[in-house]
């Protein structure tokens, strides 16, 4: 899922082939799961993985969050995967077999009072909590649903100098992760059939840290 001026766009992506498809819309909007699955379908006949990548994070004391930032946070996080992963499940149990990733973040497992965050709490914990749900009503259909859970991430979204400071008060392993290290991640689950409802810990060591 990336942000692209007046709205969101997923791409669809076949690595074997090359292929991708794009499309263009709203992930909180309920029909775009439709579109969106109807895309995969027609580009690539058939749905083997779904990566629920879409997230938003904003960091501000509970007392000031507003509706309106509720209402995103909320329908991105949780309302997109919620109807993304309905439909996308529904064409897995069709032929049997699938496998869904979802991306959560560590305040769905751990609070830092330096970067409160109770929205990414709720939904990115939600998310986790879906994941274990979801593989166990699923297994049965040959369904295999993950997670994979990044700590401190490197992206582009922010100055690469903003990161230097979090590394060595949050992370043991000492850099913050890179973008790579989640594709990784998410690839190492892609591969691996028997394992199921797992929630992988990207993270340099940051939640075994906080609870040790």
């Amino acid at each position: 899922m990336n942000h692209r001026p007046g709205g969101w766009r997923r791409e669809l992506f076949w690595p074997a082939r090359g292929a991708h498809s794009a499309v263009a819309g709203g992930i909180a909007d309920p029909p775009a799961a439709g579109r969106i699955i109807g895309a995969a379908l027609e580009c690539f006949g058939r749905i083997d993985t779904l990566v629920n990548n879409a997230g938003v994070y904003l960091s501000k004391p509970f007392t000031d969050y507003t509706a309106a930032d509720y209402a995103t946070i909320v329908g991105v996080n949780l309302t997109g995967f919620f109807w993304l992963t309905q439909r996308a499940i529904a064409e897995m149990v069709s032929r049997y077999g699938g496998h869904v990733v979802n991306v959560s973040a560590t305040p769905a497992e751990a609070a830092d009072s330096a970067t409160p965050a109770v929205l990414a709490a709720l939904t990115k914990g939600g998310l986790a909590a879906a994941t274990r749900s979801l593989a166990f009503e699923y297994a049965a259909y040959g369904i295999r649903v993950n997670a994979v859970l990044p700590g401190v991430i490197q992206t582009p979204v922010h100055p690469a100098d903003s990161y230097e400071h979090l590394g060595g008060r949050l992370v043991p392993l000492g850099p913050v992760g890179q973008v790579s290290d989640v594709v990784d991640g998410v690839l190492f689950l892609e591969s691996s059939p028997y394992i199921t409802g797992e929630i992988l810990h990207i993270d340099g060591g940051q939640i075994a840290d906080h609870y040790g």
